[in-house]
C-alpha cells in the first residue's frame, strides 16, 4: 500500500520558517494591504456560506486568519496544518482570546484526521496553488468533500487576468527547471475538478478582478 502523499514544499515549514511566516504578512505596507484584502474576501465568503459555526481552517499556517474567523462569537475553529511548527507558532503568536477559541489539529490535507461530515465548512486559503498535479488535487478535494457537511471556501491562482498572462510569458522565457512550488491552474480545469469531487460553485471572488491571479471560490457540497 502506498504511503501518505508528501510534497517537497511542505518540508520547509520548520520552527524558523514558521516564525518568519507569522511576521511576514505585516512587514510592509504592501503585505498589510494584501492581508486586509484577503480578510475582506474571507469575511464575504463566510457570509455567503451562511456564517458556518464549525470551521476547519486547513492549512492554518501561523493562524493569520484566526482573528477574522473568531469575529463570529460562537464559531468554533479547528486550526489544522501539516506542520507542527506552524501550529505552535500560531498558538504562541496569535492573541490569547482568539487562541482559546481554536482546537489545534496536526493533520494532512491528503488524509484529514476527522470523521465524515464533521465540520460545517472548510476554509482553505493559499494551498491549491502549491498543488501542480491534478491527481493530488483530486485526493485533497475528495477529502474536503468527505469532511465538510456543507461548504468549502478555497483560494488559488487562476487564468483570465493580467498577472496570469504576464506569468505565462515569463515562464516561456525562463529556462526549464525541475522544482516548482507554485502553479497557475486554468479556471476551467479547477472548476471541472470541483464538480468531479462533488461540489457546485456558489460564488467566485477575485482579489483584483481582471488583474490579480488570486480567486476565492465558495463551493457547496452537492
Amino acid at each position: 500500500m502506498a504511503g501518505p502523499i508528501k510534497l517537497d514544499f511542505s518540508e520547509k515549514y520548520d520552527d524558523q520558517h514558521a516564525q518568519r511566516y507569522l511576521r511576514k504578512h505585516h512587514e510592509t505596507l504592501g503585505r498589510r494591504l494584501s492581508h486586509w484584502r484577503d480578510e475582506q474576501l474571507g469575511r464575504k465568503a463566510l457570509a455567503l456560506a451562511g456564517d458556518p459555526g464549525l470551521v476547519l481552517d486547513l492549512p492554518c499556517g501561523a493562524g493569520r486568519f484566526w482573528p477574522m474567523l473568531a469575529e463570529k462569537p460562537n464559531r468554533v475553529i479547528i486550526g489544522a496544518d501539516n506542520s507542527e511548527s506552524m501550529i505552535n507558532a500560531a498558538m504562541q503568536g496569535q492573541p490569547g482570546d482568539v487562541v482559546k477559541r481554536v482546537q489545534p489539529l496536526h493533520t494532512s490535507a491528503f488524509d484529514i484526521a476527522l470523521p465524515d461530515n464533521s465540520v460545517d465548512s472548510i476554509f482553505c486559503m493559499r494551498l491549491l496553488h502549491h498543488i501542480g498535479e491534478a491527481e493530488h488535487r483530486r485526493v485533497i478535494l475528495r477529502e474536503f468533500e468527505r469532511v465538510t457537511r456543507d461548504s468549502l471556501i478555497v483560494s488559488l491562482w487562476v487564468d483570465g487576468n493580467f498577472k496570469a498572462w504576464k506569468r505565462k510569458r515569463a515562464e516561456r522565457d525562463r529556462p526549464s527547471h525541475d522544482y516548482q512550488n507554485r502553479f497557475l491552474i486554468p479556471a476551467a480545469t479547477i472548476e471541472k475538478e470541483f464538480e468531479q469531487a462533488g461540489f457546485r460553485i456558489q460564488e467566485q471572488l477575485d482579489f483584483i478582478p481582471l488583474y490579480a491571479m488570486w480567486r476565492v471560490y465558495v463551493l457547496r457540497k452537492r
